[in-house]
């Protein structure tokens, strides 16, 4: 019988660990930028085509390489940063595995031109799936120049299911972004097919945070610096009103390595728990200083998932900084006894005649009663989502029920859902209908965010900025879909300034931005003048809404998921805010146009709309 068992050659071992090391394009980017920055540039130029499919190039101004450090770069395993196994634990720099060059030249082509400071000629070398085509003396600047062209030619597999261009830019510009935001003392510029999106000039970490995305950050950004025996902290946090549902800038990163960590994750949304809204989160730019002892980055590949022998402490640590930042933001003030110096200030005295000042008088009608009598009502606009509300929160409400109320009674136990997760009310899809019907006429706004009124099962509270939302949702995508959005010309136009990121995203889709009723010119660079707007958003930060819609969307969706996404923003811009005081008539119109949408229960994203406290649940509340 003979053998089986032989070992794969090196170019079938090299494309096996390509899977792994290289994923797409912005694999290539990392690996290469990592190791310009291990060689100590100042400088770093990177260039794509085509998102990387074409051409990739990253020139440095590093210590570059010999001729034979050159050749023995691209064999698996070779490394100048590690000697022996104990240095994986004293980990100094980004790479270390002596993977990434024989996984580059394993599926692509690639030219590389280094020259040490020291030498008068430097090495032009050329691979070819994993295939030395030529190795010959070259005039260069000191440094490297890598060029990887066709990636991925000989693996047409890998090739195919690589995304489109914006999507793979997208990708490239976050592994760019994860090594700049840590290097702020090194200059880097990024163009894609001949144009510039990042020129980066070194300077302090939160001058290279605003250059990244943008100057309306820096209003965010609350600095954050703790050192500890076990670890040192520092970085920035966002404030609460930072907040948003996504694309929220969330960044740790350990001994210069960006990382992911859900636990460390938990520990600063934790903080945020009561001062923001569910669901939101807060940008956050974390750098931990570890004993390099005390982690272990050789877990993947990819190097983001790190084990740290302190986990439960450095959370503790992380959660008190975070905290301290906030309190130190919230500035609240502390009482000052010192009145050295400070003019006195007169006690309160009777006039020259001895008598007090009367106290004021408040008149009211001890016959009111809110319950019997119902304000006058007004003309209701609900029902054209370009309507503007315009009065103001200013009455107090009064609780009905005295006792707690557990959310599981909300619901019915024959309550069930329907194949799109829709919440009915009782066993069938027509009894929706009927409990509307028998509805009472007046209802009753609670805490200026509830409609609260009486159906048949019982007692129906109804969430008026959700339901509104639902509303003005599906009106939006109707709309939207027909082709039939109206634009609205601005008396005074603003200014947007689209991060690289962003305008990846515009590029794409500016004939959907178009439609739903945005006008925007540009300006230059990457800015552009908002000279129209969609009708029926007046008073609404148009500048936010647009950064949203650009956040939500993505290049790659369908033209109905990106109508959605529009939809659903335009909707949360447009919906009435809680807090607003409505009549019945509106809260009248509000019950009954969300009762004709698709699905009453829930907000497009998922929030419910809407429960029902049955009558039976009163009566032993009450019993």
């Amino acid at each position: 019988m003979s053998d089986v068992i032989q070992l794969l050659p090196d170019s079938v071992a090299n494309q096996i660990a390509a899977g792994e090391v290289i994923q797409r394009p912005a694999s290539v980017i990392k690996e290469l930028v990592e190791n310009a920055v291990d060689a100590g540039a100042h400088h770093i130029d990177v260039s794509v085509v085509d998102a990387g499919r074409t051409s990739i190039q990253v020139i440095d101004d590093g210590k570059g390489m010999s001729e034979t450090d050159a050749r023995l770069a691209f064999e698996r395993h070779a490394t100048s940063k590690i000697r022996k196994a104990d240095d994986l634990f004293n980990l100094h720099t980004m790479g270390f595995r002596g993977e990434a060059l024989p996984s580059i030249v394993a599926v692509s082509q690639v030219e590389l031109k280094t020259r040490m400071a020291d030498d008068t000629l430097g090495t032009d070398i050329v691979i070819s799936g994993s295939k030395v085509q030529s190795q010959e003396p070259c005039a260069c600047p000191q440094g490297a120049n890598f060029k990887v062209e066709n990636l991925f030619f000989n693996v047409p597999a890998r090739r195919k299911f690589l995304k489109s261009n914006a999507t793979e830019l997208n990708h490239i510009l976050s592994a760019f972004e994860r090594i700049v935001l840590v290097y702020p003392e090194i200059g880097f510029t990024f163009q894609s097919n001949g144009s510039e999106l990042y020129d980066l000039r070194p300077g302090s970490l939160r001058q290279r945070i605003v250059d990244v995305f943008g100057k309306r950050i820096n209003a965010d950004l609350l600095p954050l610096k703790v050192e500890t025996s076990v670890c040192g902290l520092s970085g920035f946090v966002g404030k609460p009103e930072s907040a948003k549902k996504k694309g929220a800038k969330q960044y740790f990163f350990v001994n210069g390595r960006y990382m992911r960590h859900p636990y460390f994750h938990k520990a600063v949304q934790s903080v945020y728990e009561r001062l923001v809204p569910q669901g939101e989160q807060v940008p956050y730019f974390i750098y931990f200083d570890v004993n390099p002892h005390d982690i272990d980055v050789n877990i993947h590949p990819t190097k983001t998932e790190i084990k740290f022998e302190n986990e439960q402490t450095v959370y503790q640590i992380l959660l008190a900084a975070v905290r301290d930042a906030i309190g130190s933001f919230s500035g609240a003030s502390t009482i000052d006894f010192d009145t050295e110096g400070k003019p006195d200030i007169p006690l309160f005295q009777p006039d020259a005649q001895g008598a007090p000042f009367s106290m004021p008088q408040v008149d009211f009608d001890p016959q009111y009663n809110p319950f019997t009598s119902t304000p006058k009502s007004t003309a209701s606009s609900f029902g054209n989502p370009a309507s503007s509300f315009e009065r103001a929160a200013s009455h107090e409400e009064a609780t009905i029920f005295a006792g707690p109320v557990s959310a599981a009674s909300f619901v019915s136990q024959d309550d069930t859902q329907d194949k799109d997760g829709g919440l009915f009310f009782g066993p069938a899809q027509e009894d929706k209908a009927e409990e509307i019907e028998e509805k009472a006429p007046l209802h009753y706004q609670y805490k200026g965010k509830y409609i609260m009124t009486a159906v048949k099962s019982g007692l129906m509270i109804v969430d008026q900025h959700r339901a509104h939302i639902r509303i003005l949702y599906e009106e939006y995508l109707t709309r939207l879909a027909a082709h039939k959005m109206h634009s609205q010309k601005v008396l005074f136009p603003q200014s947007i300034d689209l991060t690289p990121k962003e305008m990846v995203v515009f590029t794409t889709i500016k004939d959907e931005v178009a439609l739903v009723g945005f006008e925007l010119s540009p300006l230059g660079a990457s800015s552009y003048a908002v000279n129209a707007i969609p009708e029926g958003l007046e008073g609404v930060d148009v500048v936010s809404l647009l950064h949203e819609i650009f956040t939500d969307a993505d290049a790659d969706s369908r033209l109905s998921k990106i109508q959605e996404d529009m939809a659903l923003s335009l909707a949360r811009a447009a919906a009435i805010p809680y807090g607003q005081v409505l009549t019945n008539e509106e809260m009248e119109n509000i019950v009954n146009q969300l009762f004709q949408c698709t699905n009453v229960n829930y907000t497009p994203d998922g929030h419910a709309t809407l429960c029902i406290i049955k009558q039976k649940d009163i009566e032993t509340m009450l019993g």
